[in-house]
């Protein structure tokens, strides 16, 4: 792989401020000033976070590409440590709206107005446990990330989503996902009791199978499979809980991100 560029190329103006905090500071004329901004010292010109005046808020992180002028932007909610909002943009001004917006304990619906390029996820911001929200909003986190989707099997995939979050059997279940199959959970993250079933879209429709190891039966609508998850769904599973840490070493796993 070929090196990156130097720092000053991309980001001439950053590179010149000494940080990207500090470059923030700049292009936000004022607006910043007082902002706990941040860069850290192994690489100023590549990050910087900021706190929120919310003492359950996670910070917003900002990164910069290396290979080209972009600037990612992210921050989790910390009960899942799941996104709350993401984007990118190659408009340093915006991302300084997106800091100030977000220190200033703006929802994510208004940091998005304010910045248009970070979106948010549906995750809702919660400053305790609470299951049954962090269910809701995960099947619309699922909901929103199906919307967004441009590949080829995004049409099939939003199906799937869809018929799996209408039936009460499985949408009161903790919902995630492993390489695009759609998994369930009786425990919420960070610490999720995996149950069966899983679906994913295949090239010859959609699957259902007890274990993601299974190749799993092949139906030619979502709601087939969706119909079969049913009747591989184990009894007496009872309200989801908290995933506050393993209940059991066969099943409970940490997981802190998606894939």
């Amino acid at each position: 792989m070929p090196q990156p560029p130097e720092p000053a190329t991309l980001y001439p103006e950053v590179a010149a401020a000494g940080s990207l905090a500090a470059a923030l500071r700049a292009v936000a004329a004022g607006t910043l000033d007082g902002v706990p901004l941040t860069s850290p010292a192994a690489e100023p010109l590549y990050s910087a976070s900021v706190r929120s005046v919310l003492p359950h808020r996670e910070p917003l992180r900002i990164s910069a590409w290396k290979y080209e002028r972009m600037w990612s932007a992210s921050a989790d909610e910390r009960l899942t440590e799941l996104p709350v909002l993401r984007g990118e943009t190659d408009d340093l001004a915006e991302v300084a709206r997106a800091v100030r917006a977000w220190h200033d304990g703006e929802p994510p619906e208004d940091v998005h107005a304010a910045a248009p390029f970070v979106r948010p996820t549906g995750r809702l911001e919660l400053d305790r446990p609470d299951p049954a929200r962090m269910v809701a909003y995960e099947w619309q986190a699922l909901r929103t990330e199906a919307a967004e989707l441009a590949t080829p099997w995004a049409h099939a995939y939003r199906e799937l989503v869809e018929a799996a979050g209408a039936v009460p059997e499985l949408s009161e279940l903790y919902p995630f996902t492993s390489h695009w199959a759609l998994r369930f959970s009786s425990a919420t993250r960070p610490y999720m009791d995996v149950v069966g079933p899983v679906l994913w879209c295949a090239d010859d429709g959609f699957r259902a199978a007890e274990l993601m190891s299974e190749r799993g039966a092949a139906f030619g609508t979502a709601r087939e499979a969706v119909a079969e998850a049913l009747r591989l769904l184990p009894d007496g599973l009872g309200p989801v809980r908290y995933g506050r840490g393993p209940r059991n070493a066969g099943n409970a796993v940490e997981t802190p991100g998606e894939a």
